[in-house]
């Protein structure tokens, strides 16, 4: 090897390791010209990089090949190097020579030496590129939430936050479309929506997925038009093939970047718009949501509620309070429901402070255990007195559906304090998917043949009612207040209708009937004529504590002479 090869090769060696180090971006290309040069010197014919995330990868060649220089005439592998990283995976570096070319001793080892070196470089950078997936996107190759803060924080150095907008947003009722169409398709429609959000925002905004169904975005604000209107929904074409499509759209919870917005991080900004999110999905808002003022007082109360509801169980701050179920031709008291109140700090917090909250997540499940218990505790307290119970309904959130304790946990309760079966009820309210319907008829079957009533409560509020009423076997059919009629309306109303239907149609399938929010004496004659013989509502009581209550209990009735004078009917209690 004479002196100007050496020369010449300890040039191109010393370009390559220097393109190769450049921080903090290599050029590519440039190394690519580099490494053809070297091919030259040695008369070689082909370089080849071999990338493969494992073993097993490598043994069936799946893995990633790159070749940078090839000259066509290439027939054996000359020099060839392989190495099994700490990490797992393999990188094989291999370079070729016609059959009629061959190496020296000393040409081989200066060809080792370069492969080494670049092997070196490509591991490291290759080692970028797993830890740049690994920590910025998540196991289904979305950008993560990661992803979109480094952006953020790239905004919020620059200076470039105002004139930008931040979305939280969830897919709409997406457990229905992926029950409809399999996970996997389900897959398919969500990629979809997430490049059409993707590519509408462009290169100037990004999108990270927060788990799920949840992603996170930002965006210039002359995007907020079209963004929106892809949240508010877009046809998916899902099946090329038949052109099936289905319909996705999202909830959101949106923010206005301000020019004068005084914040620490970026951070700071999913405290506002997470939240508004998350009231969004909620039935009685809309499903795009501005941020205000009022989703910070919001918020705080939520996580007030939060953290002071251990300690209120553990003090047994919350009270049951009974409101009377009345027979409305004899005004006998024939049952109660034991609605909640919580006494804090000396003052009563309002159930719509509390309740909605709680329902958020698991904790209104402990408060409904809690209220059967406090009923039975009663009961058993009337039973050893000598006083004559009556049958008292608990109310049970849907969300208890999910554990596959719910039924043996209620009886369970009732049992310890050997309360009569008949002395409870247990009011679920209805549910729209087809998992928590098979989830309440087990409830519902087991219930009933424990002895043990049921009824569904705010009948009509849902989407499924019917189907509740002929595929389980409930006890009680609590009419909501929206189906009962006002004092001026006609005869002929539709509520008028309606009303007398659903009751005629309890009565036909064997239910009892109560219809709740009862407040005037003309509701209780509209009950009387259609037959509906058990009225819950302020005309004759509002919720009572457990003493008053009780002396309600020890007359057995409530005064309905006021109305008209009782008549000889029979009918259903």
């Amino acid at each position: 090897m004479d002196k100007e090869f050496k020369d010449r090769y300890y040039e191109l060696f010393e370009q390559m390791v220097s393109e190769m180090t450049t921080i903090p971006i290599f050029d590519r290309d440039r190394i690519v010209r580099v490494n053809e040069e070297i091919c030259k010197l040695f008369r070689l014919s082909k370089s080849e990089t071999r990338f493969y995330r494992s073993i097993n990868h490598e043994r069936i060649d799946d893995g990633e090949i790159i070749c940078d220089y090839d000259n066509g005439t290439s027939a054996r592998i000359a020099v060839q190097r392989r190495i099994f990283t700490r990490s797992g995976t393999v990188l094989i570096c291999s370079v070729y020579q016609a059959e009629e070319d061959s190496l020296t001793e000393e040409e081989e080892e200066k060809i080792d030496i370069m492969l080494r070196a670049m092997m070196s470089f490509i591991g490291r950078n290759r080692l970028q590129d797993a830890l740049e997936q690994l920590g910025f996107y998540d196991e289904f190759g979305y950008p993560n939430f990661r992803y979109y803060n480094r952006f953020m924080n790239n905004l919020f150095a620059a200076s470039h936050l105002y004139g930008h907008t931040i979305a939280c947003y969830n897919l709409r009722r997406f457990s229905l479309v992926n029950q409809q169409l399999g996970r996997e398709m389900g897959d398919i429609v969500m990629r979809k929506y997430y490049n059409l959000i993707k590519n509408t925002i462009g290169e100037d905004g990004c999108v990270g997925r927060l788990g799920g169904d949840n992603y996170v975005c930002v965006f210039p604000n002359d995007r907020t038009k079209s963004v929106l209107e892809l949240f508010d929904g877009i046809p998916i074409l899902y099946d090329p093939e038949v052109g099936n499509r289905i319909r996705v759209s999202a909830c959101a919870g949106i923010y206005v970047i301000p020019e004068k917005l005084k914040i620490k991080s970026p951070e700071q900004l999913m405290d506002k718009i997470f939240p508004t999110m998350t009231i969004a999905k909620q039935e009685n808002h809309g499903t795009i949501l501005y941020y205000d003022e009022k989703m910070v007082q919001m918020r705080d109360h939520v996580m007030h509620i939060r953290s002071i509801f251990p300690n209120a169980m553990k003090n047994r701050e919350f009270h049951a309070f009974y409101q009377p179920k009345v027979d409305v031709t004899w005004g006998t008291i024939v049952g109660a429901e034991a609605l909640c109140r919580w006494f804090h700090d000396d003052k009563i917090v309002p159930p719509m402070e509390f309740i909605p909250v709680l329902e958020q997540n698991s904790d209104i499940c402990q408060l409904d255990y809690y209220m059967l218990e406090t009923a039975c505790r009663d009961i058993r307290r009337w039973i050893d007195s000598g006083k004559k119970p009556v049958r008292i309904s608990t109310n049970f959130s849907r969300k208890n559906l999910t554990n596959v304790d719910f039924l043996e946990n209620i009886l369970e309760i009732i049992n310890r304090y050997e309360i009569p079966h008949e002395y409870i009820e247990i009011e679920l309210t209805e549910t729209t998917t087809d998992a928590g319907f098979r989830d309440l008829k087990r409830v519902v079957t087991g219930l009933r043949e424990a002895g043990v009533a049921t009824s569904i409560d705010d009948f009509g509020m849902g989407f499924s009612s019917l189907n509740l009423l002929q595929d389980m076997p409930w006890t009680v059919l609590k009419i909501d207040r929206s189906f009962l009629p006002n004092d001026e309306e006609d005869l002929r109303s539709k509520n008028h209708v309606m009303y007398g239907h659903v009751v005629s149609l309890a009565r036909d399938i064997g239910l009892q009937c109560v219809t709740e929010g009862v407040e005037t004496a003309k509701q209780i004659q509209l009950l009387r004529k259609n037959h509906c013989h058990i009225a819950q509502g302020y005309f004759f009581d509002k919720p009572l504590p457990v003493e008053e209550f009780e002396k309600r209990l020890d007359t057995g009735k409530d005064d309905v002479s006021r109305i008209f004078e009782p008549k000889n009917e029979n009918h259903e209690q």
